[in-house]
């Protein structure tokens, strides 16, 4: 059996040039090619993420410099390899020769991709980091190599781009001098509505975005006379054109706030309907409407809250944008004891239990219910939650992340007295985090003896932080 296998691996299958060729042999290249090639792809990770990082030298400039030094160490080490093997290149020149057309027909694109890429590492105008419009899709250039190009886009796919498609169409770089950008809001309004009025609160709304620029100013353009409506278009110019979703959204929101408040109509297309056989539609006069008992909108579940009673429509938006929503079916726990917990909680329905949990029992010490919130003193002092919190029932919980929280207390100070008044009547929770901060060692006598102290001197540390 041994021998053979033996026999298949050495016996010539044919000859060339006098060196004969047997599958052995043919397997012996392969291998010393594949580890050429694993040790030019090592070779360029390491030069571009340790040796070339060290002289702090710019992403693109890396991705340069470790691809050409790949690419020649890739290069001659297929001629050694090859040369190894007993083979003499110049034996195998016209075999190349003969094939060269025929290689050159069918790998004409990946040539072309080849120059392309060598292209776009050379000039340098095209550079990893820089953000990218390419055929309607907007994203990061995340490696450039020597055959594709590799995009991640807003949405989080990756985009795997050809080099010359990049060579040969027109890409928008807005990297190029700075990420600063035009949004355009295109918007309809009714047929007989003041004009100046209108433009005044499209201008007036965009002043209320603090995204939006001030130089160049926002402008509104007077696009013509639609066949339901008056064209209009909103131009803002943004230092981050990445965030063109989240702007335009918040932008959006308040101009139908303001439209609104202004008894400004958007009209909508109109059409006449003809119906037959009406009498047909009798029966269904006829079938009894069902008493829905209707739910609590969000707004009205939000001013259960003693933090939001003054809060407008646009101001409930802002932190309706902040927030996430979650639901938790009984006896689901949210988080237990010793997590650290990245959330400011608000229980629009339901209630959550805080369970105390010792190596021996698990005491219920308090419930929050609908219109009480939780989370705020672990945020504010970076400690782990000191009891488990678990939903006694299908709770749904608002959820603001902590650096949105942070962000809230800064456009919002008034909260934080708020919020210092509301922990001061829950002695236990105090009690709880003050007993962690000591064993911490981050409490002083002083804040123990009053706790409403060390409350307001975490929030003036919010207020007082650079943003």
């Amino acid at each position: 059996m041994i021998k053979w296998l033996n026999n298949i691996f050495t016996n010539p299958l044919f000859s060339l040039k006098g060196n004969s060729i047997s599958l052995g042999w043919i397997l012996q290249v392969l291998g010393l090619l594949i580890l050429v090639t694993l040790f030019a792809r090592f070779t360029k990770k390491f030069l571009k993420n340790r040796i070339l990082l060290t002289f702090k030298i710019s992403d693109s400039n890396r991705e340069v410099i470790s691809t050409f030094i790949a690419f020649s160490i890739a290069s001659i080490g297929y001629i050694i390899a090859i040369q190894t093997m007993g083979i003499n290149l110049t034996s195998l020149a016209v075999i190349i020769g003969g094939l060269g057309v025929g290689i050159g027909f069918g790998f004409q694109d990946l040539t072309r991709n080849l120059i392309s890429g060598v292209t776009l590492l050379a000039e340098g105008k095209l550079k990893v980091g820089n953000l990218i419009q390419f055929q309607e899709k907007l994203g990061y250039i995340r490696e450039i190599s020597i055959r594709c190009t590799v995009v991640k886009t807003i949405e989080g796919s990756e985009l795997i781009i050809p080099n010359t498609e990049l060579t040969n169409s027109t890409v928008i770089n807005w990297n190029y001098d700075n990420c600063q950008g035009r949004i355009e809001i295109k918007i309809g309004i009714a047929y007989g509505s003041d004009l100046l009025l209108v433009t005044d609160v499209l201008l007036k709304s965009a002043s209320l975005i603090k995204e939006v620029l001030h130089n160049p100013p926002p402008k509104v353009i007077f696009l013509g006379f639609g066949d339901n409506a008056l064209d209009f278009a909103l131009w803002i110019w943004v230092n981050k054109i990445n965030l063109t979703p989240f702007i335009k959204s918040s932008l959006l929101y308040v101009i139908e706030h303001n439209l609104r408040k202004n008894n400004i109509k958007i009209p909508f297309p109109q059409r006449d309907i003809w119906l037959q056989n009406v009498d047909s539609f009798e029966d269904i006069q006829n079938i009894p409407k069902q008493v829905l008992t209707p739910h609590e909108s969000l707004k009205e579940l939000l001013f259960k809250f003693n933090l939001f009673h003054d809060f407008d429509d646009l101001q409930l938006i802002r932190l309706i944008e902040m927030s996430s929503q979650r639901y938790l079916y009984p006896e689901e726990i949210l988080i237990k004891q010793g997590e650290y917990g990245d959330f400011f909680a608000l229980i629009l329905e339901g209630e959550i239990e805080a369970i105390l949990e010792t190596n021996i029992t698990k005491n219920s010490l308090f419930f929050f219910t609908q219109g009480q919130y939780f989370g705020e003193l672990p945020l504010l002092l970076n400690t782990p939650y000191p009891t488990t919190m678990k939903a006694t029932k299908l709770t749904r919980l608002f959820l603001i992340n902590g650096e949105n929280f942070h962000n809230l207390i800064k456009e919002y100070p008034f909260l934080a007295e708020q919020i210092i008044q509301e922990l001061s009547d829950r002695q236990n929770i105090i009690q709880l985090c003050q007993k962690q901060l000591q064993e911490m060692g981050l409490l002083q006598q002083e804040e123990i003896k009053n706790p409403l102290l060390w409350l307001r001197k975490y929030f003036k540390q919010i207020f007082t932080c650079e943003t």
